[in-house]
């Protein structure tokens, strides 16, 4: 692993440095700062002639600042002449705009795609993007992670009774299907319709959720309405109490105070996005190892489906 660098932007530093600790490595230098009119610069540092190149990044809340620094960091590393740079997203900003669901809208998602490509990126690696699709939207390759694993090993350690895995709207029903034949646990689908851009509203349940313990999966927490709105259907259909699950912790707005633990058992989340002040019901799980696995696995050339499970 000598000539794989790692290189974090202001985004997650943290998890960055959990992902250079499992590989037994040390972050790459490079100074990013910003002038005065808020413009940013950076230097690397050290030396990445014929060096991999991973620079992590996710495209968080402020999604357009983080972007244009991890492209003008692309920028840097591609004129510095590296074997090959990776752009590692544990989380893809922009994804949700992934279609033109109404005339004379944009396709962000593919935007951004050629937007990274266009900046030096060789390679993606990413994790469970909103719509798998997105892999399309780019002429590289891109290395599609799920963060099933952890949460399923947190969710057998509960020792859960009677589960069933909710999914909170039809386009979630696959990754619900997913989780429940790894839990052994039912399957249920909560039919949402959205009446606004971060508005929803619960029509009803298709499955069994009486007297058992509902654990809705999702790919992303944002307002948190389609999470509480499922909920307090599934509690009004009988259901002993409920578990919210997600791998990318968007949280806009009073996030804590919608997913309070009167409603909600537990409020699992990972580490793909920088988050503080948690209440004592959200548990925060680690994807550093997941992802510094994958990292290894593309620097050493050896095989990464597997880890796409």
């Amino acid at each position: 692993m000598n000539d794989c660098l790692i290189f974090s932007g202001n985004a997650n530093p943290e998890l960055s440095r959990k992902i250079a600790e499992h590989l037994g490595k040390g972050l790459g230098k490079i100074n990013i700062y910003r002038f005065i009119d808020g413009e940013i610069c950076l230097q690397i540092e050290e030396n990445v002639r014929g060096k991999d190149v991973f620079i992590i990044q996710p495209t968080c809340p402020p999604v357009n600042e983080n972007l244009m620094e991890l492209l003008i960091t692309l920028d840097a590393f591609r004129r510095a002449s590296p074997r090959r740079v990776t752009a590692v997203l544990p989380y893809y900003g922009y994804a949700r705009q992934d279609r033109k669901d109404k005339p004379r809208v944009p396709i962000t998602a593919k935007l951004v795609a050629n937007l990274l490509v266009s900046a030096g990126a060789d390679r993606i690696l990413t994790m469970d993007l909103h719509t798998p699709q997105i892999q399309g939207f780019f002429d590289i390759p891109v290395d599609h992670l799920f963060a099933a694993p952890v949460i399923v090993d947190y969710l057998k350690s509960k020792n859960i009774k009677n589960p069933v895995v909710v999914a909170p709207d039809v386009g979630g029903v696959k990754t619900a299907r997913a989780f429940a034949k790894r839990l052994n646990a039912g399957l249920a689908i909560v039919d949402k319709r959205r009446i606004g851009p971060d508005q929803v509203e619960t029509v009803h349940v298709i499955g069994d959720v009486k007297n058992c313990e509902a654990i809705i999966i999702d790919d992303l927490i944002s307002t948190g309405n389609t999470m509480v709105e499922a909920a307090y259907k599934l509690l009004d259909e009988g259901a002993a109490s409920v578990y919210g699950a997600c791998t990318h912790a968007v949280f806009s707005g009073d996030i804590a105070q919608k997913l309070n633990a009167s409603l909600f058992k537990e409020v699992i989340i990972t580490d793909t996005i920088s988050t503080s002040s948690l209440p004592s019901h959200f548990v925060k799980l680690s994807v550093s190892g997941l992802l510094a696995e994958a990292i290894r696995r593309i620097h050493l050339e050896t095989s990464v489906s597997s880890l796409f499970i």
